[in-house]
Formats: C-alpha cells, sequence, structure tokens
C-alpha cells in the first residue's frame, strides 16, 4: 500500500520509493548532492533552509529536506506501524 510521508513545508515523498535517508555532513553526501544537481535529478524540498537530510530515491533522484534523518525516520516508523495496525 502506497503511504506518502510529510518532508517538511507539506513536502511528501512516497515511502515505497524511498533507497536511503542520511546526513549531508560527509563529503561523499556532498558530492552525491553537487552530481545530482548537476545531471538535473535533485528535489529541494528545504524552502530555502539548512539541508539536514538527503533522501535518496529509486530511478537516481536526491530529495534534500531540512529535516533531520532522526525526524525522518520517526515518521516512516510511524506511517508503517499504522499500517501494520490496518
Amino acid at each position: 500500500m502506497a503511504e506518502l510521508m510529510n518532508i517538511g513545508f507539506g513536502n511528501l515523498v512516497h515511502t515505497d520509493k524511498i533507497v536511503a535517508v542520511v546526513s549531508p555532513d560527509s563529503a561523499p553526501a556532498k558530492r552525491l548532492v553537487q552530481r545530482a544537481k548537476q545531471e538535473e535529478r535533485i528535489v529541494d524540498a528545504t524552502q530555502g533552509r539548512k539541508t539536514r537530510s538527503i533522501l535518496v530515491m529509486e530511478q537516481k533522484t536526491v530529495v534534500i529536506s531540512a529535516l533531520g534523518p532522526d525526524t525522518l525516520a520517526g515518521r516512516f516508523h510511524e506511517l508503517m506501524g499504522s499500517r501494520e495496525g490496518a
């Protein structure tokens, strides 16, 4: 069953398409974002705020969010818990 998860400021992603959620602090993560920008595969959901997490999606799309990885993981687990309870 498809679920949409809020990644901040009313922006939503399809939970079945998320491959990874990572912190933007490491050099490889910064290169990932830079390469995605160059190849026009990035979705900026920060609304001008600091990037606190990077979502790697299927089909090599990269989404940047102003919410931290822990916050997004909590939201993901809430959605998965509500799915199991249904």
